[in-house]
Protein backbone atom coordinates (compact mmCIF):
# COMPACT_ATOMS: atom_id res chain seq x y z
CA UNK A 1 0.00 0.00 0.00
CA UNK A 2 1.15 3.78 -1.03
CA UNK A 3 0.40 5.94 1.54
CA UNK A 4 -2.84 7.83 1.10
CA UNK A 5 -1.78 11.92 -0.57
CA UNK A 6 -4.61 13.38 1.60
CA UNK A 7 -2.99 11.43 5.12
CA UNK A 8 0.19 14.40 4.46
CA UNK A 9 -1.07 16.90 6.13
CA UNK A 10 0.13 20.84 6.77
CA UNK A 11 2.22 19.85 10.39
CA UNK A 12 2.32 15.45 10.60
CA UNK A 13 1.13 12.46 8.47
CA UNK A 14 -1.85 11.19 10.13
CA UNK A 15 -4.51 8.61 9.10
CA UNK A 16 -6.57 5.15 9.63
CA UNK A 17 -4.41 1.99 9.65
CA UNK A 18 -5.03 -0.27 7.00
CA UNK A 19 -6.81 2.29 4.70
CA UNK A 20 -4.72 5.20 4.50
CA UNK A 21 -1.37 3.32 5.42
CA UNK A 22 0.14 0.33 6.94
CA UNK A 23 3.55 -1.06 7.69
CA UNK A 24 4.75 -1.23 4.02
CA UNK A 25 3.33 2.45 3.54
CA UNK A 26 5.53 3.13 6.34
CA UNK A 27 8.44 1.07 5.03
CA UNK A 28 8.01 3.27 2.03
CA UNK A 29 8.27 6.26 4.11
CA UNK A 30 11.32 5.37 6.02
CA UNK A 31 12.93 5.51 2.84
CA UNK A 32 11.80 8.59 1.30
CA UNK A 33 12.50 10.27 4.91
CA UNK A 34 16.50 8.95 4.65
CA UNK A 35 16.39 10.40 0.96
CA UNK A 36 15.07 13.37 2.25
CA UNK A 37 17.18 14.09 5.08
CA UNK A 38 19.81 13.47 2.16
CA UNK A 39 19.02 16.00 0.41
CA UNK A 40 18.58 18.37 2.79
CA UNK A 41 22.37 17.70 3.91
CA UNK A 42 21.50 16.34 7.47
CA UNK A 43 23.97 13.42 8.30
CA UNK A 44 24.21 11.01 10.82
CA UNK A 45 21.19 8.47 12.59
CA UNK A 46 17.43 8.89 13.31
CA UNK A 47 15.74 8.95 16.38
CA UNK A 48 12.29 6.82 16.13
CA UNK A 49 10.20 6.40 19.30
CA UNK A 50 6.44 5.75 19.09
CA UNK A 51 3.12 6.15 20.92
CA UNK A 52 0.67 3.49 22.67
CA UNK A 53 -1.01 2.74 20.12
CA UNK A 54 -1.60 -1.42 18.88
CA UNK A 55 -0.07 0.14 15.62
CA UNK A 56 2.72 1.60 16.88
CA UNK A 57 4.85 -1.21 17.37
CA UNK A 58 4.86 -2.34 13.85
CA UNK A 59 4.70 0.70 12.19
CA UNK A 60 7.84 1.78 14.28
CA UNK A 61 9.23 -1.08 12.90
CA UNK A 62 9.20 -1.17 9.48
CA UNK A 63 10.00 3.00 9.02
CA UNK A 64 13.43 1.78 10.69
CA UNK A 65 13.59 -0.45 7.84
CA UNK A 66 12.92 2.06 5.35
CA UNK A 67 15.30 4.20 7.43
CA UNK A 68 18.14 1.63 7.40
CA UNK A 69 17.71 0.41 3.49
CA UNK A 70 17.96 3.50 2.91
CA UNK A 71 21.45 3.92 4.62
CA UNK A 72 20.60 5.52 7.96
CA UNK A 73 21.85 4.43 11.13
CA UNK A 74 18.58 4.19 13.78
CA UNK A 75 18.11 5.08 17.34
CA UNK A 76 15.23 3.07 18.38
CA UNK A 77 13.58 4.63 21.91
CA UNK A 78 10.67 2.55 22.29
CA UNK A 79 7.53 3.65 23.58
CA UNK A 80 7.46 7.59 24.74
CA UNK A 81 5.98 10.72 24.58
CA UNK A 82 6.49 13.12 22.21
CA UNK A 83 7.84 15.47 24.15
CA UNK A 84 10.41 12.74 25.00
CA UNK A 85 11.46 12.17 21.81
CA UNK A 86 12.09 15.71 21.04
CA UNK A 87 14.84 15.80 24.10
CA UNK A 88 16.05 12.52 22.86
CA UNK A 89 17.34 14.37 19.92
CA UNK A 90 19.08 16.67 21.96
CA UNK A 91 20.15 14.22 24.28
CA UNK A 92 21.94 12.32 22.04
CA UNK A 93 22.80 15.26 19.49
CA UNK A 94 20.91 13.57 16.95
CA UNK A 95 19.36 15.62 13.60
CA UNK A 96 16.45 13.07 12.28
CA UNK A 97 13.38 11.94 13.84
CA UNK A 98 10.28 10.02 13.40
CA UNK A 99 7.43 10.18 15.96
CA UNK A 100 5.01 7.29 15.27
CA UNK A 101 1.76 8.77 16.57
CA UNK A 102 -1.61 9.88 15.88
CA UNK A 103 -2.18 12.21 19.26
CA UNK A 104 -5.66 12.58 20.95
CA UNK A 105 -7.23 10.79 17.45
CA UNK A 106 -9.39 7.47 17.74
CA UNK A 107 -7.54 3.99 17.99
CA UNK A 108 -7.85 3.54 14.10
CA UNK A 109 -5.63 6.41 13.85
CA UNK A 110 -1.50 6.44 13.96
CA UNK A 111 0.67 8.53 11.77
CA UNK A 112 4.00 9.96 11.87
CA UNK A 113 6.04 13.17 12.97
CA UNK A 114 9.21 14.05 10.93
CA UNK A 115 12.19 16.27 12.96
CA UNK A 116 14.67 17.79 11.80
CA UNK A 117 16.76 21.00 12.87
CA UNK A 118 15.63 22.47 15.68
CA UNK A 119 11.71 21.48 15.42
CA UNK A 120 9.25 19.22 13.49
CA UNK A 121 9.34 19.45 9.56
CA UNK A 122 5.95 21.10 7.73
CA UNK A 123 4.39 22.33 5.12
CA UNK A 124 6.10 21.93 1.58
CA UNK A 125 8.79 20.48 3.26
CA UNK A 126 6.39 17.29 4.09
CA UNK A 127 5.17 17.52 0.14
CA UNK A 128 8.87 16.85 -0.83
CA UNK A 129 9.04 13.82 1.49
CA UNK A 130 5.51 12.73 0.02
CA UNK A 131 6.59 13.50 -3.88
CA UNK A 132 9.40 11.43 -3.08
CA UNK A 133 7.78 8.62 -2.45
CA UNK A 134 5.15 9.25 -4.87
CA UNK A 135 8.59 8.49 -7.39
CA UNK A 136 8.85 5.15 -6.93
CA UNK A 137 12.76 6.45 -6.30
CA UNK A 138 12.75 4.55 -2.98
CA UNK A 139 12.25 1.02 -3.73
CA UNK A 140 10.14 -1.69 -2.25
CA UNK A 141 10.00 -3.44 1.14
CA UNK A 142 11.44 -6.36 -0.54
CA UNK A 143 14.72 -5.00 -1.37
CA UNK A 144 15.18 -3.65 2.09
CA UNK A 145 17.82 -5.93 2.73
CA UNK A 146 21.17 -4.50 1.39
CA UNK A 147 21.78 -1.65 -0.61
CA UNK A 148 19.29 1.46 -0.28
CA UNK A 149 17.22 1.84 -3.74
CA UNK A 150 20.29 1.01 -5.92
CA UNK A 151 21.65 4.74 -4.87
CA UNK A 152 24.98 2.83 -3.53
CA UNK A 153 24.49 3.47 0.29
CA UNK A 154 25.52 0.48 2.61
CA UNK A 155 22.80 -0.69 4.86
CA UNK A 156 22.72 1.45 7.87
CA UNK A 157 23.01 -0.26 11.22
CA UNK A 158 19.75 -0.27 14.83
CA UNK A 159 20.89 0.26 18.41
CA UNK A 160 17.98 0.68 20.91
CA UNK A 161 18.64 3.66 23.93
CA UNK A 162 16.17 4.69 26.72
CA UNK A 163 16.13 8.34 26.90
CA UNK A 164 13.09 8.63 29.68
CA UNK A 165 15.67 8.33 32.82
CA UNK A 166 17.97 11.15 31.72
CA UNK A 167 14.45 13.26 30.62
CA UNK A 168 13.14 12.86 34.70
CA UNK A 169 16.20 13.89 35.47
CA UNK A 170 16.40 17.10 33.40
CA UNK A 171 12.64 17.46 34.74
CA UNK A 172 13.49 17.53 38.20
CA UNK A 173 16.40 19.79 38.07
CA UNK A 174 14.61 22.75 36.24
CA UNK A 175 11.21 22.13 37.77
CA UNK A 176 11.27 22.87 41.57
CA UNK A 177 8.16 23.66 43.54
CA UNK A 178 8.09 26.06 46.73
CA UNK A 179 6.42 25.39 50.16
CA UNK A 180 2.96 24.68 48.90
CA UNK A 181 2.34 21.01 48.72
CA UNK A 182 -0.02 20.51 45.89
CA UNK A 183 -2.46 17.53 45.45
CA UNK A 184 -3.08 17.44 41.59
CA UNK A 185 -5.86 15.27 39.86
CA UNK A 186 -3.98 12.79 36.61
CA UNK A 187 -5.59 12.34 33.66
CA UNK A 188 -3.97 10.51 31.23
CA UNK A 189 -6.37 9.34 29.41
CA UNK A 190 -4.92 5.80 28.89
CA UNK A 191 -2.89 7.65 26.78
CA UNK A 192 1.45 7.60 26.57
CA UNK A 193 1.60 9.48 29.12
CA UNK A 194 0.39 7.17 31.64
CA UNK A 195 3.81 6.01 32.22
CA UNK A 196 5.71 9.14 32.87
CA UNK A 197 2.93 12.49 34.71
CA UNK A 198 2.15 10.44 38.14
CA UNK A 199 6.07 9.22 38.56
CA UNK A 200 7.17 13.09 37.40
CA UNK A 201 4.62 14.82 39.26
CA UNK A 202 5.36 12.80 42.92
CA UNK A 203 9.11 13.04 42.09
CA UNK A 204 8.23 17.22 41.97
CA UNK A 205 6.74 16.21 45.88
CA UNK A 206 2.82 16.64 44.51
CA UNK A 207 -0.04 14.03 46.24
CA UNK A 208 -0.89 12.50 43.08
CA UNK A 209 -4.59 11.22 42.07
CA UNK A 210 -4.24 9.29 39.09
CA UNK A 211 -7.34 9.19 36.90
CA UNK A 212 -7.31 6.83 33.63
CA UNK A 213 -3.91 6.42 34.24
CA UNK A 214 -3.55 2.38 33.17
CA UNK A 215 -2.05 2.56 29.78
CA UNK A 216 -4.76 1.20 27.50
CA UNK A 217 -4.41 1.89 23.55
CA UNK A 218 -8.50 1.39 22.91
CA UNK A 219 -8.83 4.56 25.25
CA UNK A 220 -12.05 3.33 27.24
CA UNK A 221 -12.79 6.03 29.16
CA UNK A 222 -12.61 9.06 26.44
CA UNK A 223 -10.36 9.95 23.51
CA UNK A 224 -6.88 11.42 24.86
CA UNK A 225 -8.11 15.30 23.89
CA UNK A 226 -7.80 17.61 26.82
CA UNK A 227 -9.35 20.17 24.62
CA UNK A 228 -12.92 18.17 24.04
CA UNK A 229 -15.64 19.62 26.91
CA UNK A 230 -16.35 16.46 26.78
CA UNK A 231 -13.59 14.46 27.77
CA UNK A 232 -13.23 16.53 30.86
CA UNK A 233 -16.05 15.63 32.59
CA UNK A 234 -14.67 12.96 35.09
CA UNK A 235 -11.54 15.17 35.67
CA UNK A 236 -13.68 17.74 36.83
CA UNK A 237 -16.05 15.69 38.85
CA UNK A 238 -12.80 14.16 40.68
CA UNK A 239 -10.74 17.64 40.86
CA UNK A 240 -14.39 18.60 43.36
CA UNK A 241 -14.92 15.51 44.94
CA UNK A 242 -11.89 15.84 46.26
CA UNK A 243 -10.78 18.92 47.09
CA UNK A 244 -7.87 18.87 44.88
CA UNK A 245 -5.75 22.26 43.95
CA UNK A 246 -6.24 21.32 40.19
CA UNK A 247 -6.67 18.83 37.58
CA UNK A 248 -4.22 18.37 34.53
CA UNK A 249 -5.31 16.14 31.33
CA UNK A 250 -2.74 15.29 28.68
CA UNK A 251 -3.35 13.78 24.78
CA UNK A 252 -2.41 11.00 23.75
CA UNK A 253 1.44 11.66 22.96
CA UNK A 254 1.79 13.81 25.50
CA UNK A 255 2.27 17.40 24.02
CA UNK A 256 -0.96 19.04 25.00
CA UNK A 257 -2.05 20.36 28.46
CA UNK A 258 -5.44 20.76 29.67
CA UNK A 259 -5.81 22.67 33.21
CA UNK A 260 -9.31 22.63 35.36
CA UNK A 261 -9.28 24.69 38.54
CA UNK A 262 -10.55 23.61 42.07
CA UNK A 263 -14.10 25.89 41.29
CA UNK A 264 -14.39 22.98 38.21
CA UNK A 265 -14.12 25.87 35.82
CA UNK A 266 -11.60 24.68 32.34
CA UNK A 267 -8.55 27.33 32.20
CA UNK A 268 -8.46 27.51 28.34
CA UNK A 269 -4.71 27.95 26.76
CA UNK A 270 -5.29 31.67 26.47
CA UNK A 271 -5.63 31.88 30.18
CA UNK A 272 -2.72 29.64 30.94
CA UNK A 273 -0.95 31.90 28.97
CA UNK A 274 -2.16 34.89 30.79
CA UNK A 275 -0.65 32.78 34.24
CA UNK A 276 3.00 32.40 32.26
CA UNK A 277 3.27 35.71 30.57
CA UNK A 278 2.79 37.71 34.39
CA UNK A 279 5.66 34.94 35.21
CA UNK A 280 7.64 35.58 32.27
CA UNK A 281 7.61 39.11 31.04
CA UNK A 282 9.05 40.97 33.98
CA UNK A 283 12.27 39.11 33.49
CA UNK A 284 12.06 39.49 29.83
CA UNK A 285 10.49 43.02 29.53
CA UNK A 286 9.71 44.46 26.03
CA UNK A 287 9.46 41.17 25.03
CA UNK A 288 7.90 40.18 21.77
CA UNK A 289 5.02 37.76 22.19
CA UNK A 290 3.24 35.98 19.47
CA UNK A 291 -0.69 35.38 19.95
CA UNK A 292 -2.24 33.12 18.22
CA UNK A 293 -5.48 33.83 16.11
CA UNK A 294 -7.95 32.00 17.87
CA UNK A 295 -6.89 33.29 21.51
CA UNK A 296 -8.86 36.13 23.16
CA UNK A 297 -8.51 39.57 23.15
CA UNK A 298 -8.06 39.80 27.02
CA UNK A 299 -4.37 38.19 26.14
CA UNK A 300 -3.63 40.76 24.32
CA UNK A 301 -4.17 43.13 26.80
CA UNK A 302 -2.88 41.07 29.49
CA UNK A 303 0.84 41.59 27.48
CA UNK A 304 0.39 44.83 26.92
CA UNK A 305 -0.29 45.53 30.39
CA UNK A 306 2.72 43.84 31.08
CA UNK A 307 5.03 45.67 28.66
CA UNK A 308 5.10 42.91 26.00
CA UNK A 309 4.60 43.51 22.36
CA UNK A 310 1.56 41.10 21.28
CA UNK A 311 1.96 40.03 17.75
CA UNK A 312 -0.78 37.60 16.06
CA UNK A 313 0.69 33.94 14.65
CA UNK A 314 -0.46 31.25 12.73
CA UNK A 315 -2.45 28.34 14.25
CA UNK A 316 -0.13 25.19 14.30
CA UNK A 317 2.67 23.60 16.46
CA UNK A 318 5.55 22.95 13.82
CA UNK A 319 4.47 26.95 12.32
CA UNK A 320 5.17 28.31 15.65
CA UNK A 321 8.14 26.79 17.07
CA UNK A 322 9.61 28.03 13.46
CA UNK A 323 8.25 31.34 14.44
CA UNK A 324 9.56 31.56 17.56
CA UNK A 325 13.50 30.21 16.46
CA UNK A 326 13.16 32.90 13.93
CA UNK A 327 12.39 36.14 15.91
CA UNK A 328 13.72 34.67 19.10
CA UNK A 329 10.80 34.56 21.05
CA UNK A 330 11.06 33.64 24.70
CA UNK A 331 6.99 31.56 24.86
CA UNK A 332 4.40 31.26 23.55
CA UNK A 333 1.16 28.88 23.20
CA UNK A 334 -1.55 27.63 21.31
CA UNK A 335 -5.57 27.57 22.34
CA UNK A 336 -5.40 23.63 21.90
CA UNK A 337 -2.91 23.54 24.88
CA UNK A 338 0.64 23.67 23.15
CA UNK A 339 2.59 25.69 25.51
CA UNK A 340 6.31 26.40 24.30
CA UNK A 341 8.87 27.72 26.72
CA UNK A 342 11.99 28.93 25.30
CA UNK A 343 13.10 31.19 28.54
CA UNK A 344 14.11 28.20 30.61
CA UNK A 345 13.49 25.34 28.78
CA UNK A 346 14.27 24.18 24.77
CA UNK A 347 11.62 25.69 22.97
CA UNK A 348 9.47 22.23 21.93
CA UNK A 349 5.96 21.78 23.64
CA UNK A 350 6.03 19.49 26.51
CA UNK A 351 2.54 19.05 28.17
CA UNK A 352 4.63 17.90 31.29
CA UNK A 353 7.06 20.86 31.19
CA UNK A 354 4.27 22.92 30.93
CA UNK A 355 2.70 21.38 34.21
CA UNK A 356 5.63 21.86 36.29
CA UNK A 357 5.59 25.31 35.26
CA UNK A 358 2.01 26.25 36.31
CA UNK A 359 2.80 24.07 39.52
CA UNK A 360 5.72 26.06 40.42
CA UNK A 361 3.50 28.97 40.28
CA UNK A 362 0.73 27.93 42.60
CA UNK A 363 3.25 26.66 45.00
CA UNK A 364 4.34 29.94 45.84
CA UNK A 365 1.11 31.10 46.53
CA UNK A 366 -1.92 30.33 48.76
CA UNK A 367 -4.50 31.61 46.16
CA UNK A 368 -6.31 29.24 44.54
CA UNK A 369 -5.50 28.76 40.50
CA UNK A 370 -8.95 30.26 39.97
CA UNK A 371 -8.28 33.14 42.13
CA UNK A 372 -5.04 34.18 40.17
CA UNK A 373 -7.56 34.77 36.90
CA UNK A 374 -10.18 36.82 38.63
CA UNK A 375 -8.77 39.84 37.57
CA UNK A 376 -9.33 39.23 33.35
CA UNK A 377 -11.98 40.09 31.66
CA UNK A 378 -14.26 37.71 31.16
CA UNK A 379 -15.31 38.14 27.26
CA UNK A 380 -18.49 36.62 25.71
CA UNK A 381 -17.11 33.63 23.03
CA UNK A 382 -18.01 30.91 21.27
CA UNK A 383 -16.63 27.58 21.18
CA UNK A 384 -13.73 26.78 18.09
CA UNK A 385 -16.33 25.60 15.20
CA UNK A 386 -15.51 23.75 12.68
CA UNK A 387 -17.95 24.31 9.94
CA UNK A 388 -17.50 21.65 6.31
CA UNK A 389 -15.82 23.22 3.25
CA UNK A 390 -14.05 21.03 0.95
CA UNK A 391 -10.33 21.12 0.72
CA UNK A 392 -9.90 22.86 -3.11
CA UNK A 393 -12.06 25.73 -1.95
CA UNK A 394 -11.51 26.61 1.87
CA UNK A 395 -8.42 28.89 1.19
CA UNK A 396 -10.14 30.62 -1.53
CA UNK A 397 -13.00 31.27 -0.02
CA UNK A 398 -10.99 32.69 3.21
CA UNK A 399 -8.89 35.06 1.01
CA UNK A 400 -11.92 36.04 -0.70
CA UNK A 401 -14.01 37.10 3.03
CA UNK A 402 -10.11 39.36 3.67
CA UNK A 403 -10.63 40.91 1.01
CA UNK A 404 -14.58 41.36 1.60
CA UNK A 405 -14.06 42.63 4.99
CA UNK A 406 -10.84 45.00 4.62
CA UNK A 407 -13.04 47.17 2.50
CA UNK A 408 -15.19 47.98 6.12
CA UNK A 409 -13.20 46.53 8.96
CA UNK A 410 -9.73 46.08 9.81
CA UNK A 411 -8.53 42.55 9.21
CA UNK A 412 -5.98 40.30 10.76
CA UNK A 413 -4.88 38.51 7.84
CA UNK A 414 -1.45 36.50 9.57
CA UNK A 415 -4.20 33.43 9.09
CA UNK A 416 -7.08 33.31 7.66
CA UNK A 417 -8.94 36.56 8.55
CA UNK A 418 -9.53 37.77 12.19
CA UNK A 419 -12.01 40.73 12.06
CA UNK A 420 -11.92 43.66 13.81
CA UNK A 421 -15.68 45.21 15.31
CA UNK A 422 -15.70 47.99 18.18
CA UNK A 423 -16.64 45.50 20.44
CA UNK A 424 -14.88 42.17 19.56
CA UNK A 425 -13.82 40.19 16.55
CA UNK A 426 -14.61 37.50 14.57
CA UNK A 427 -12.48 34.17 12.85
CA UNK A 428 -12.40 32.67 10.01
CA UNK A 429 -9.43 30.79 9.16
CA UNK A 430 -8.56 27.24 6.56
CA UNK A 431 -8.59 24.35 8.70
CA UNK A 432 -4.76 23.20 8.18
CA UNK A 433 -6.29 18.89 9.20
CA UNK A 434 -9.35 18.88 7.56
CA UNK A 435 -11.73 19.97 5.02
CA UNK A 436 -13.18 22.29 7.32
CA UNK A 437 -13.55 25.93 8.16
CA UNK A 438 -12.29 27.19 11.59
CA UNK A 439 -14.19 30.02 12.95
CA UNK A 440 -14.59 31.44 16.63
CA UNK A 441 -15.84 35.14 17.78
CA UNK A 442 -15.52 36.90 20.93
CA UNK A 443 -17.38 40.42 22.21
CA UNK A 444 -17.29 42.65 25.58
CA UNK A 445 -21.37 41.99 25.79
CA UNK A 446 -23.80 39.06 24.68
CA UNK A 447 -25.31 41.53 22.55
CA UNK A 448 -22.30 41.91 20.57
CA UNK A 449 -21.54 38.31 20.27
CA UNK A 450 -25.14 37.65 18.77
CA UNK A 451 -24.56 40.63 16.34
CA UNK A 452 -21.00 39.33 15.44
CA UNK A 453 -21.90 35.81 14.95
CA UNK A 454 -24.42 36.98 12.72
CA UNK A 455 -22.33 39.24 10.46
CA UNK A 456 -19.25 36.52 10.11
CA UNK A 457 -22.17 33.69 9.66
CA UNK A 458 -23.75 36.09 6.70
CA UNK A 459 -20.76 36.63 4.84
CA UNK A 460 -20.19 33.14 4.70
CA UNK A 461 -23.51 32.20 3.30
CA UNK A 462 -22.42 34.00 0.09
CA UNK A 463 -20.47 30.85 -0.54
CA UNK A 464 -22.42 27.31 -1.52
CA UNK A 465 -19.32 25.52 -1.03
CA UNK A 466 -19.52 26.39 2.81
CA UNK A 467 -22.41 24.37 4.59
CA UNK A 468 -24.68 25.04 6.84
CA UNK A 469 -23.57 25.61 10.46
CA UNK A 470 -24.20 26.87 14.22
CA UNK A 471 -22.30 28.36 16.19
CA UNK A 472 -20.34 26.01 18.94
Amino acid sequence: MKLAPGIFREYDIRGVVGRDLDAEGAFALGRAYALFLGEEGSPGPVVVGRDNRVSSPELSRAVQEGLLAGGRDVVDIGEVTTPIFYYSRILYGIDGGVMVTASHNSPEFNGFKLARGHATIYGEQIQRVRRLLDEGTVGSHADGKGRAGGRGHERGRREERDPVPAYLEMLGEKIRLGPRRLKVVVDCGSGTMSHFAPRALEAWGCQVIPLYCDSDPTFPHHHPDPIQPGNLVDLIRMVQQSRADLGVGYDGDGDRLGVVAPDGSVVWGDMLMILFWREILPRHPGATALVEVKCSQALVEEIERLGGKPVFSRTGHSLIKARMKEIGAVFTGEMSGHMFFADEYYGFDDALYATGRLLRILSHTDRALHELLADVPRYCCTAETRIPCPDEAKFRVVGDLVARFRDTHQVIDVDGARVIFPDGWGLVRASNTQPALVARCEATTPEGLERICRTMKEALSRYPEVEEFQWA
